[in-house]
C-alpha cells in the first residue's frame, strides 16, 4: 500500500519539478530578486511536500497493517 502511494507521489513531485522549471522561463519578467532555477527552493519544495506525503501515507498504511486480516474478511 505505501509503495503504491509513494510510487504516484514521486511521479507527480517529478512532474511538478518540471512544470515549476517550465513556469520559472515563462514567468520570470515577473520575479525579483529570486532566480526562476534555484535548485534550493525547487529542492525544499520537493522535500517538504515528500514528507508531507510520507506522513499521509504512513497513518493509513500503519492502521490496515494493525487489523487482522481474517476478522475483516469476515466482516464483509
Amino acid at each position: 500500500m505505501l509503495k503504491g502511494s509513494l510510487a504516484v507521489v514521486a511521479a507527480g513531485m517529478v512532474l511538478g519539478a518540471l512544470g515549476s522549471i517550465a513556469a520559472g522561463r515563462l514567468l520570470s519578467g515577473l520575479l525579483f530578486g529570486v532566480a526562476p532555477h534555484d535548485p534550493a527552493v525547487i529542492g525544499g519544495a520537493l522535500l517538504l511536500l515528500g514528507m508531507a506525503a510520507l506522513a499521509a501515507s504512513c497513518l493509513p498504511a500503519a492502521r490496515a497493517a494493525r487489523l487482522d486480516p481474517m476478522a475483516t474478511l469476515r466482516a464483509e
